[in-house]
C-alpha cells in the first residue's frame, strides 16, 4: 500500500480531535479508523463536558492514543513502533506446535493464540486493534477459521498480511488429518444454538434467519415459538446467575447492574409491540424489479408480542443521567449484544417518556427465548428491529451513533440508480422508524354449503360464495392505521377493509392491525391488492421501481396475490 494513512491529533477548544487523511482508503482501513476513534471517543468524554479528568479517564485516553498509532501500523507495516513477533526467512527453522499446546492459549490465558488453515499466529498484541473488539477472543485457543467464514470482510490480502505479522509456527503433522485440522478440533459458533420449530420458513441455517410461516400470520400475537428469528451471528450461552449489564454515562463512569437488579429495582412494563425486518418483502422488490442483496424474506419476516421489562429511561435516570434535560452533546445510545452485534439509537427516542424504549425479559409472558435476546435485550417499539439488540450487555450514552457496520452501512437506503459497487455509505441515513407497511396472510374461498362458513358471511352481511382476505398492517414511529384499501380486481376500484379490535398495550400504536374483508365471489378478480393509510396520511407506492434498493431494504409497495377461484387456499 503506497498510500499512507497520516494522523494528526490537535485540539480545537477543548475537544480532542482525529484528523484522517486517506485518499484510497480501503473499507478495512475504515473500520479500523472507527473503531480507533470509538475507543478514543469513549475514552474522553470528560472533555466534551468540561469535566476534570479522573485517572481511569486519563489511562483510558492514552490507552486510546496508542489504539490509534497502532491501528495505522497494521495498515501500514513499514510504519509499525516495534518489531513482529515472529520472522520467518528461508534460514528460519519452522516451528511445529501441538494442537493441546494452542487450546493452553485460550481466552483466559496471557498469551492468545489461533490457527489460521495449519498455521499458528499469536494475536496476543492485535487484539487492542481488532476491528471488531474482543469478538477475536471466541477464537482463541482454536480455529479463526469458522468466524471469518462469518466475518467474511477478513477474506482480503490486507487482513492477510496483518494476520502473517503474528505467525509463530504450523500445527504439528501429527495433529492433522489428511493436511488438514481434524473437524471435532475446530469449534463450531453455533454450538448453542437452539433447536427451532419445524414450522418456520428457514432462509439460512448459520446463522439462523427464519420467517414466520404464513398461518402463523393471522393471530394478533405471534406465539413464541414461529416469531421470526434474525439473528447475524450465533445465538450466545449466557449464565443469568452472572449476568451483568454495563452502563456507560458520557463521562466514562460505568454503572454495573445484575440480573436481579434490573428485575426488582424499576418498574415492571408491559407493551404490545411489532418487530419488523428491514428485508421483510425484499423477495417481492427482487421479483418486480431485479436482483437485491440480502436474504430473500416474503412477508414473514415481521411479528408482533407482548414484551414485559423495565424501561430505558428509568435505568438511565437510576444512573445520573439527566432524562429531562439532556446534555446537548449526548445525541445516541449505543447497544452492545454479547455475540458481537451493535447498534444505537437517537438519544431523543431513548428518554422519551412515550417512547416506551425497554429492556425486556419476557415475551408473551414467558422467560425471552434464547433466539430472541435471553436474558435481556432491547425493544425499540416502532424502529427497525435492527435497533432492539438482543443479548445485550452494555450500553454506552456517545454524542455518535454506533460505529458497527450494521449501523454504518447494512442498514441503509439509496436511490434507485445506486447500484452495490460503492455506494456512499455515509451520505445516507441508518435505518430507524418504519415505513407505512400491509400484506395479504390468507385469501381462501367461503361457500354457503358450509356450516361454518355460512356463519362467517352471515356475521359479514353476505349470503352467497364469497372470498376472505386477511393480512397485517403497521406503520413505524408508534402512527395508527387508519384505513386498510383493498382491491380485488388488481387496483382498478377499491374497497375499505374492516380493522379488527385487540387489545394492544403502549403509550402508542406500536402493534400491528389485523384486518378482513369479505367479496362474494362474482365480484373477484384475478388479482387482489392491498395497501394501508396511517395517521399521518402516509400511504404505500404502488409500484416497486420508485422505491427500488440495491439492498431492497424497507419494501412497502403494493401487496398483490393471484386469485384463482378454483384454489380452495391460497
Amino acid at each position: 500500500m503506497k498510500q499512507r494513512l497520516q494522523a494528526t491529533v490537535f485540539k480545537k477548544a477543548t475537544t480532542p480531535t482525529f484528523l484522517i487523511i486517506s485518499n484510497h482508503a480501503s473499507s478495512f482501513e475504515f473500520s479500523l479508523f472507527h473503531a480507533s476513534r470509538t475507543f478514543f471517543s469513549q475514552s474522553t468524554h470528560s472533555t466534551f463536558f468540561r469535566k476534570p479528568l479522573t485517572s481511569e479517564s486519563k489511562l483510558r485516553g492514552i490507552s486510546a492514543l496508542a489504539a490509534v498509532a497502532f491501528c495505522a501500523s497494521l495498515i501500514y507495516p513499514s510504519t509499525a513502533l516495534a518489531e513482529p513477533p515472529f520472522t520467518k526467512d528461508k534460514h528460519s527453522q519452522i516451528r511445529t506446535i501441538r494442537l493441546d499446546e494452542v487450546k493452553q492459549h485460550g481466552q483466559e490465558a496471557e498469551v492468545k493464540w489461533v490457527t489460521h488453515g495449519t498455521r499458528v499466529f499469536d494475536i496476543t498484541d492485535w487484539i487492542l486493534s481488532h476491528p471488531g473488539g474482543e469478538v477475536i477472543l471466541r477464537a482463541a485457543g482454536g480455529a479463526v477459521d469458522p468466524y471469518w467464514n462469518i466475518f467474511t470482510i477478513h477474506k482480503k490480502a490486507e487482513v492477510y498480511d496483518i494476520l502473517e505479522q503474528y505467525y509463530i509456527g504450523d500445527v504439528d503433522p501429527r495433529d492433522l488429518v489428511n493436511g488438514k485440522i481434524p473437524d471435532e478440533n475446530i469449534h463450531d459458533p453455533f454450538v448453542h444454538d437452539p433447536k427451532r420449530d419445524k414450522r418456520l420458513v428457514v432462509h439460512s441455517e448459520r446463522p439462523c434467519n427464519a420467517e414466520t410461516p404464513p398461518e402463523e400470520l393471522t393471530s394478533f400475537v405471534t406465539p413464541n415459538e414461529t416469531f421470526y428469528v434474525r439473528n447475524h451471528l450465533w445465538v450466545p450461552e449466557i449464565d443469568g446467575s452472572r449476568y451483568k449489564l454495563i452502563l456507560e454515562l458520557p463521562d466514562g463512569e460505568e454503572k454495573e447492574y445484575s440480573l436481579k437488579d434490573l428485575k426488582e429495582k424499576f418498574e415492571q412494563v408491559t407493551i404490545t409491540a411489532t418487530l419488523q425486518c428491514s428485508g421483510n418483502r425484499r423477495n417481492h422488490m427482487t421479483k418486480e424489479v431485479r436482483p437485491t442483496k440480502g436474504l430473500q424474506w416474503s412477508a414473514g419476516g415481521i411479528s408482533n408480542a407482548e414484551w414485559t421489562g423495565i424501561r430505558l429511561r428509568d435505568l438511565l435516570a437510576d444512573a445520573g443521567f439527566p432524562v429531562d434535560d439532556v446534555p446537548q452533546e449526548v445525541r445516541h445510545a449505543q447497544f452492545m449484544g454479547a455475540e458481537a452485534y451493535g447498534a444505537s439509537i437517537p438519544i431523543d427516542k431513548a428518554t422519551d417518556k412515550r417512547g416506551d424504549v425497554l429492556l425486556a425479559y419476557e415475551m408473551n409472558g414467558k422467560p425471552l427465548p434464547p433466539d430472541h435476546g435471553f436474558p435481556f435485550r432491547v425493544l425499540v417499539p416502532g424502529n427497525v428491529a435492527a435497533r432492539s439488540v438482543k443479548w445485550v450487555t452494555k450500553i454506552v450514552l456517545s454524542e455518535e451513533e454506533s460505529t458497527s457496520q450494521w449501523q454504518r452501512r447494512d442498514y441503509k437506503c439509496f436511490g434507485p440508480n445506486v447500484g452495490s459497487a460503492n455506494p456512499k455509505w455515509d451520505s445516507a441515513p441508518s435505518i430507524q422508524e418504519m415505513p407505512v407497511q400491509s400484506a395479504i396472510t390468507s385469501l381462501r374461498d367461503i361457500s354457503t354449503t358450509s356450516k361454518r362458513d355460512r356463519q362467517l358471511l352471515r356475521e359479514n352481511g353476505h349470503e352467497e360464495d364469497s372470498v376472505i382476505v386477511e393480512g397485517y398492517c403497521y406503520s413505524g414511529g408508534g402512527r395508527a392505521i387508519v384505513r386498510v384499501d383493498v382491491s380485488a380486481d388488481g387496483g382498478r376500484t377499491w374497497h375499505q377493509a374492516e380493522l379488527l379490535p385487540d387489545e394492544a398495550k403502549g403509550s402508542k400504536s406500536w402493534a400491528w392491525k389485523r384486518w378482513r374483508w369479505v367479496v362474494p365471489r362474482r365480484d373477484a378478480g384475478s388479482c387482489f391488492v392491498v395497501k394501508a393509510v396511517d395517521e399521518a396520511y402516509n400511504t404505500q407506492s404502488n409500484d416497486y421501481e420508485s422505491t427500488y434498493n440495491f439492498r431492497g431494504n424497507l419494501t412497502s409497495s403494493w401487496h398483490r396475490v393471484e386469485y384463482k377461484p378454483d384454489d380452495k387456499k391460497h
